[in-house]
């Protein structure tokens, strides 16, 4: 037997599955369409207004985005620096200004006097309304 006499047979039957197989997928109910949570947690780094330190922890931080939003950003390792007076936030931006994910921000905080200290953030999530709600008046951004 010819290696072409054993090939045809296992196309046509791979060709029947997909033929009948495609017919019983097409039976089947489709998946209701799910919302897309990866735009929706996005923001441009110019719609970045505001942030502030939670008062009683070193690692975490939110950030006013456009009128509405607050996003809650965690430190890996945090750092006190972000209670004192005076200090500010600096985000390197290399590539496009939206921010998804921790590594979209490469924060650091600086006292504008030359010292700088980096930040690394560990998860970035958007707050609801209750979520920001539920943020002590003197934390909110």
């Amino acid at each position: 037997m010819s290696v072409f006499k054993g090939v045809l047979p296992a196309g046509l039957i791979a060709a029947g599955a997909l033929v009948f197989g495609g017919a019983a997928m097409a039976d089947a109910p489709a998946a209701p369409a799910q919302p897309s949570n990866h735009l929706d947690k996005c923001f441009y780094i110019r719609d970045w207004q505001n942030w502030t330190a939670a008062s009683d922890r070193n690692d975490v931080m939110y950030l006013r985005v456009r009128t509405h939003d607050v996003y809650k950003i965690e430190l890996s390792g945090g750092t006190n620096l972000l209670h004192w007076p005076d200090v500010h936030i600096v985000n390197e931006v290399r590539g496009p200004d939206s921010v998804c994910y921790p590594i979209d921000l490469d924060m650091s905080v600086s006292d504008g006097h030359g010292f700088r200290e980096h930040l690394f953030v560990k998860s970035i999530a958007k707050l609801s309304p209750e979520e920001v709600a539920a943020i002590p008046k003197k934390d909110r951004p």
